[in-house]
């Protein structure tokens, strides 16, 4: 799975829209499956015009706990999408991802310009519920 500075590395390189579709469909199809029984309700991100679904774990300190995610939806660009949040995110800190503002970075590599409105929308609905549990489990400490 590609890092976020393959990301934006890559991104700085392709300078239409529909060469960073393509991209991000890519970045989904690289994305790991998600297990069957990982696709359940609780895991659904509510929001998402397409089927969305987060796994969160943590390991280490509780108090400011290590965060690792793993993500799948339906829809190959929006799995394109949760392979960056996911890259945006995953192996940072609980303090860390509440204080990561992940739309600077998607407006900084030209993510956010083109999308719809219903897969902006869905974006956020990710990034706002990974943010979320981060403030909780930060919050805990």
């Amino acid at each position: 799975m590609a890092t976020l500075d393959q990301i934006i590395d890559d991104f700085s390189f392709l300078d239409d829209w529909e060469d960073r579709y393509r991209y991000v469909i890519e970045l989904g199809k690289a994305l790991p499956e998600l297990a069957e029984e990982k696709k359940t309700s609780e895991n659904k991100v509510m929001g998402c015009a397409s089927q969305v679904w987060l796994v969160t774990h943590t390991s280490g300190n509780p108090d400011n706990p290590l965060m690792t995610f793993e993500g799948d939806s339906d829809a190959h660009i929006v799995r394109g999408l949760v392979a960056i949040v996911l890259a945006t995110y995953s192996g940072k800190t609980a303090s860390e991802i509440a204080s990561l503002d992940a739309f600077e970075i998607f407006s900084r590599i030209g993510l956010t310009e083109n999308l719809s409105s219903q897969r902006s929308n869905g974006l956020r609905s990710m990034v706002n519920r990974i943010r979320e549990e981060a403030r909780v489990r930060a919050a805990a400490a």
